[in-house]
């Protein structure tokens, strides 16, 4: 790692029931970036990391624990438990990611043997946590991952976030890591996402940018960091 800082690789979500053909919330094309991701952890990153959706049945974002919601087109206004002044609406989902399940593992073709920690989030059943930083209520802060003090007490200065979906756990994950004071990249052609539409990529990508994500491609020089002089 060069003097201009130490970088880490955040796999989101590489999981069974997020790729298809069988997952219970499949993303097109989820299985198919495994290759490109097994390429990044072939570089030496100072810290590789995966996060799993690691919910309880009753967890509150499935649409099968509210009376008369479907998934995909319902919505559920969620409360922060210690603060009932501070909410989040989301979609609803099909039940997924269920602890101690199979949808709920890592892909066989992500090659674990490189990862140095796994991210288990969404364990509290009340509230929804799409980055892998914890839920986004923040008055106060509530079911908070440990990620941020990993990443800084590995000196880790510069995140790279890849995975599934782009659209939902990636870009949440990557607009926390730049919250949270990190320089941080979303690897686009190392992600796939449930929006397909003609908007809905750009609207993602923009959203990021906002919050000062750079977003890449696998060819970018930002790699030139991490492979060292």
């Amino acid at each position: 790692m060069t003097n201009q800082g130490k970088a880490a690789l955040v796999i989101v979500d590489l999981q069974n029931d997020f790729c298809p053909p069988d997952g219970a919330l499949a993303v097109p094309g989820g299985r198919d970036i495994a290759p490109a991701i097994n390429k990044l952890l072939d570089l030496p990153f100072a810290l590789n990391i995966a996060t799993r959706d690691f919910h309880p049945r009753d967890h509150v974002s499935f649409a099968s624990q509210h009376t008369e919601k479907q998934p995909f087109t319902s919505s559920h206004t969620i409360t922060n438990p210690e603060n009932p002044q501070e909410t989040q609406e989301t979609i609803l989902w099909p039940d997924h990611c269920v602890q101690d399940t199979s949808g709920c593992e890592l892909i066989s073709e992500l090659d674990t043997s490189e990862l140095g920690l796994v991210v288990d989030k969404g364990q509290d059943k009340r509230v929804e946590s799409y980055s892998a930083f914890g839920p986004p209520f923040r008055s106060p802060r509530v079911s908070m991952s440990q990620l941020a003090d990993t990443l800084r007490h590995a000196g880790i200065t510069h995140v790279f976030v890849c995975g599934l979906a782009w659209d939902f756990c990636v870009k949440a994950t990557a607009i926390d890591a730049a919250k949270e004071g990190f320089t941080t990249f979303a690897i686009h052609d190392a992600s796939r996402g449930i929006d397909r539409s003609a908007k809905g990529p750009a609207a993602t990508r923009e959203e990021m940018e906002k919050h000062g994500v750079r977003v890449i491609g696998l060819e970018s020089k930002e790699f030139d960091m991490v492979r060292g002089p």
